[in-house]
């Protein structure tokens, strides 16, 4: 008997940003229904599903939140403490042949409560391409209070050409900034994002395709001195030898 060959498995199809973000879509909105639950009294049920979409979080340069704050029971809105309106900015660079725009103008939550926010990318050129985003929140005392679970600008984005997505972004600020008195008349909140094309820098790790003071000014810290990158150091250095 002739000996039969096993078939070829077929290639695994490409999958785009937009598949991506349909997944990711789904696994939020799962997970925003357990948060629901726990605010009804089953904390505990989101405790799982909220460890997958933890990730290291804060702002810029600024303290970072801790794993605490990711614990189920601080996840529930202080229903006495007043509301609080976060707005949604989107800008990118010039060289980046994007559209980029929020969803929504603004969300009212409370201090604790969770929220679910989605921003829109188009890649209006004929060729793929690789963005990063900064971001930036202001005042910049609320900060450290202000926590992303899951974001777009913790990875770079790669769209194709012609390619859309809707970007999720799952935050809460956290409750912590009642206590604190610089943040006690706070009633608005803006959180900014920028992007920019990406390019690998001499490690081959991929930056923003900018100069330093436009991406500095992104992240809020326009207003500061910084030091040089590695690379400009160096080449400082060659030069006066």
């Amino acid at each position: 008997m002739a000996s039969m060959e096993a078939p070829k498995p077929k290639p695994r199809p490409r999958r785009t940003a937009s598949d991506v973000y349909k997944e990711r879509n789904r696994n939020l909105l799962m997970y925003s229904s357990a948060v629901i639950i726990a605010t009804l009294g089953v904390t505990y049920a989101a405790v799982p599903l909220y460890r997958v979409f933890c990730a290291a979080t804060g702002f810029a340069g600024t303290p970072k939140t801790g794993t605490g704050r990711f614990e189920a029971e601080r996840l529930v809105p202080v229903e006495n403490a007043h509301r609080i309106k976060v707005h949604f900015n989107a800008d990118r660079a010039e060289a980046l042949p994007w559209t980029f725009t929020p969803q929504q103008r603004f969300v009212t939550v409370l201090p604790g409560e969770t929220s679910l926010a989605f921003y829109t990318a188009k890649n209006n050129s004929k060729q793929d391409i690789i963005g990063i985003a900064t971001y930036n929140v202001t005042p910049d005392r609320v900060a450290p209070y202000f926590s992303k679970v899951e974001c777009f600008c913790f990875e770079e984005q790669k769209l194709l050409a012609g390619e859309e997505v809707d970007m999720p972004l799952l935050f809460f600020i956290d409750k912590d900034i009642l206590d604190d008195p610089a943040c006690r008349n706070i009633d608005d909140v803006v959180l900014s994002y920028t992007f920019f094309r990406a390019r690998r820098n001499q490690k081959g790790q991929l930056e923003p395709d900018a100069a330093e003071d436009d991406v500095q000014n992104s992240l809020g810290f326009g207003g500061y001195e910084h030091a040089p990158k590695a690379e400009v150091r160096n080449e400082k250095e060659k030069s006066a030898k």
